[in-house]
C-alpha cells in the first residue's frame, strides 16, 4: 500500500494520466490503477519501466525495486491459506504492520487475547462441519497472530470489551476461568490496555457491532477501520469514515471502566464461575 501510494505520487509529479502511464507498459489503465491501490502484486519489470517513465533517479529506482521485492514475499500466514478466508488476509497483514490497534468487541474476547481452548470452542460453533484437524489449523493461526504482542516493536493494543464478553460462557466454566487468567496476564504487557464496558454504563455509541482501528508507522499509510459480518468484511480508509469510528472509541473509553479497574473486574467475574 505504501509503495502503491508512492507510485501515484511520482506519476502525478510527472504530470501523467493513468492512460499515459499504461501506454509505457503496454497495458490498460486499470492495471496501473490496481498497482497504485495495492490490489495486485508489483511486477518488478513494470515497476522499473514506470519509474523510468516518471523520471526517477537510478538510485531511487534501485531502492524502490528492493522494497517491491520485499513487499511481494508471502507473509507468514501464507502457510495457513487453507483456513484463512480471502477477506481476512488483509486484516492479518494490517494487524502485523500496525503501530496502534484500537478495538471494540461486544461478543467475544479479542483474538489476540484468546486462549487455545477458548478459540477452539468458538471455531467449533462457527464451523460445525469442519474436522478437528481443520479446527486445530484455525486455532494455530490465531495463536501465531498472538506472537505480535511479544515482539520487540509490539503495537499498542487498546481493547474495549463489553461485559457480555466476560459473562457469555464459551467452552464451559474451566475454559472461561483460564481465559480470564489470560486477560489478567495480558494486563502486565506494557503495550496492552483492556477496558470493560459494564452493563451499568447503559447505552453507548459503539453498540452497532465490533470494529477495529489500525494506525501505522508510515506517513504514507492512512488509518484504516475494519468491520465484519457473516458474509465478509469492510475496510474504511476515507478520513471522514475513520474519524467517525475514532470519535466513538474516544467517547467509549471515557464511558467504560478505567484500565486500572480491569483486573478487579476480571477477578470478580472469575469468582462467579
Amino acid at each position: 500500500m505504501v509503495l502503491g501510494k508512492r507510485l501515484r505520487q511520482l506519476r502525478e509529479q510527472a504530470g501523467l494520466s493513468f492512460e499515459e502511464a499504461a501506454r509505457a507498459l503496454g497495458v490498460t489503465s486499470l492495471t496501473v490503477r490496481r498497482m497504485e491501490k495495492a490490489e495486485v502484486g508489483l511486477r518488478i519489470a513494470y515497476v522499473k519501466e514506470l519509474l523510468r517513465t516518471y523520471g526517477a533517479a537510478a538510485e531511487e529506482i534501485d531502492d524502490f525495486v528492493d522494497m517491491a521485492r520485499e513487499a511481494n514475499k508471502p507473509g507468514w500466514w501464507y502457510s495457513y491459506r487453507d483456513v484463512l478466508p480471502e477477506w481476512f488476509k488483509a486484516y492479518v497483514s494490517l494487524e502485523s504492520e500496525a503501530s496502534v490497534i484500537r478495538l471494540y468487541e461486544p461478543h467475544y474476547v479479542p483474538g489476540l487475547l484468546q486462549t487455545r481452548e477458548y478459540a477452539a470452542a468458538l471455531f467449533r460453533i462457527g464451523f460445525p462441519n469442519e474436522s478437528e484437524e481443520e479446527i486445530a489449523r484455525r486455532v494455530d493461526l490465531r495463536m501465531r497472530r498472538q506472537d505480535l504482542l511479544s515482539k520487540p516493536n509490539a503495537p499498542v493494543m487498546w481493547a474495549i470489551v463489553d461485559e457480555t464478553v466476560l459473562r457469555r460462557p464459551v467452552g464451559g466454566a474451566e475454559v472461561m476461568r483460564a481465559q480470564m487468567d489470560r486477560m489478567i496476564e495480558a494486563l502486565e504487557i506494557p503495550t496492552v490496555r483492556i477496558q470493560v464496558m459494564r452493563f451499568s454504563a447503559g447505552a453507548h455509541p459503539g453498540a452497532y457491532g465490533p470494529f477495529h482501528h489500525f494506525r501505522f508507522g508510515f506517513s504514507e499509510l492512512p488509518d484504516i477501520v475494519y468491520t465484519e459480518n457473516l458474509a465478509g468484511s469492510v475496510y474504511y480508509d476515507r478520513p471522514e469514515d475513520v474519524v467517525t469510528y475514532l470519535e466513538v472509541l474516544d467517547r467509549m473509553s471515557v464511558q467504560a471502566e478505567p484500565v486500572s479497574r480491569t483486573k478487579d473486574i476480571l477477578d470478580e467475574l472469575r469468582k462467579e464461575l
